[in-house]
């Protein structure tokens, strides 16, 4: 068994058809299982003395591990262990044939089923039908539904009674990303389990190991950038990886991959956002011809301002956000540069402009023009008085003094617009 929170050895037999990463090295136990560690202890806690609900419903993103975790409970609850005489455990030993043929899909009664191509009644019927015989071989007969959510009403309506009272013999664990969309009713008869997404520096860590097990070469900024753009989800972050070593040959760089995933160099971005902040057009804009001819998607580069300005404001409100590990030294002090002499009002004016642009450009027939066209309305609204300024003007402070707040931040920034 492999030891805790450490990846699979990819097989060395080269008659093997390719498998991917993300199947590769999928949990077999909960000591595998990477950001869940509340469910983990939750779930070990039940199953080590013996208060099992019979019905769980897991719930969190796509490729967070739900069905992954259906799996582990349950080989837990069949597991025989490796002298075919242990009980239910909270670390299946994965060499029993309960293990093995849980682990590989084929076991006669532990039954999956995607309720998004098995949506109707009849589908359920059979569950139903079935509930009352007593496992063939196993411990538990278990019913795995993923994507339960898409279950019709009928369906569900027809599940209702079975869950209500399910013989002793039978456990339900339900799958889905949408748990508004499954009934209350349903709801209040299983224990939820709320998978959360992966923090970033969790999976970059994950990350790691795995290209170390492959023997892949990979700089940390590339891992950084996949697990940002996986937003969480292992599984994503492993089917990037397999692409970039893909496109790269075996070396994972931080040029190759930006280049994958059509992102913008983070330094340049922030250059860009200290151009806007300047009001200074005609470098904002060779800027994001620069970032477009190096393959960057228009809407991409205005993501990345909105997530810059969001950073630089909470630089502003707490200077500990700075504190990334992901965040490069030099942002870090160029970020914290920034948010001193920005005011609070341009910052939050800049969210609402970037907000209401990066939609423009998304529905845009031609993206750069439309990016461009934000571009040029943030740099002169650099020059805009805030709120406050207005107020003081209005009340008699004057027009000087709302030019000079506003050049007093285009000063600290390094300049202003010609």
């Amino acid at each position: 068994m492999d030891q805790p929170n450490e990846p699979h050895r990819p097989e060395t037999d080269g008659q093997e058809p390719y498998r991917v990463l993300a199947r590769k090295y999928r949990p077999q136990t909960f000591a595998e299982l990477i950001g869940q560690e509340a469910m983990v202890r939750t779930l070990e806690n039940a199953i080590r003395t013996g208060r099992l609900a019979h019905a769980f419903v897991l719930t969190g993103v796509r490729g967070v591990g739900k069905t992954t975790t259906a799996r582990i409970i349950a080989k837990g609850l069949n597991c025989e262990g490796a002298d075919g005489q242990g009980g239910p455990t909270t670390t299946p030993c994965g060499v029993c044939r309960p293990c093995q043929d849980i682990a590989a899909s084929r076991h006669v009664d532990v039954m999956e089923m995607d309720a998004a191509s098995r949506t109707g009644v009849d589908d359920i019927r059979e569950i139903i039908d079935g509930v009352s015989y007593r496992a063939a071989e196993a411990r538990f007969k278990i019913y795995i539904i993923d994507e339960v959510h898409m279950l019709s009403k009928n369906a569900f309506n027809a599940l209702l009674k079975t869950l209500e009272e399910p013989p002793e013999h039978v456990k339900f664990i339900f799958a889905t990303t949408e748990i508004r969309k499954v009934p209350v009713t349903i709801l209040s008869r299983c224990q939820r389990f709320d998978l959360r997404r992966v923090e970033t520096q969790t999976l970059v860590d994950h990350l790691a190991r795995i290209a170390q097990a492959e023997g892949v070469e990979a700089e940390a900024p590339a891992l950084a950038m996949i697990a940002r753009a996986a937003e969480g989800s292992v599984r994503d972050s492993l089917s990037l990886l397999d692409q970039a070593i893909a496109h790269t040959g075996g070396a994972v760089t931080e040029a190759l991959t930006r280049d994958i995933l059509g992102l913008a160099d983070r330094a340049r971005v922030l250059d860009l956002a200290r151009a806007l902040f300047k009001g200074d057009a005609a470098e904002a804009l060779a800027i994001l011809g620069g970032l477009h001819e190096a393959g960057a998607d228009p809407a991409v580069v205005l993501g990345d301002l909105l997530e810059t300005v969001h950073w630089l404001t909470r630089l502003k409100v707490t200077p500990d956000a700075g504190a990334d590990l992901l965040v490069s030294e030099a942002e870090r002090r160029d970020g914290a540069d920034m948010a001193g002499a920005l005011a609070m009002a341009h910052l939050t004016r800049a969210w609402q402009m970037l907000l209401k642009g990066l939609g423009e450009v998304r529905d845009a027939p031609a993206p750069l023009a439309a990016a461009e066209m934000v571009l040029i309305r943030l740099c002169y609204a650099a020059d805009l008085p805030s709120p406050a300024d207005l107020v003081a003007r209005a009340q008699g402070g004057g027009a000087g003094q709302v030019g000079g707040v506003a050049q007093a931040d285009q000063h600290h920034l390094g300049g202003g617009q010609g």
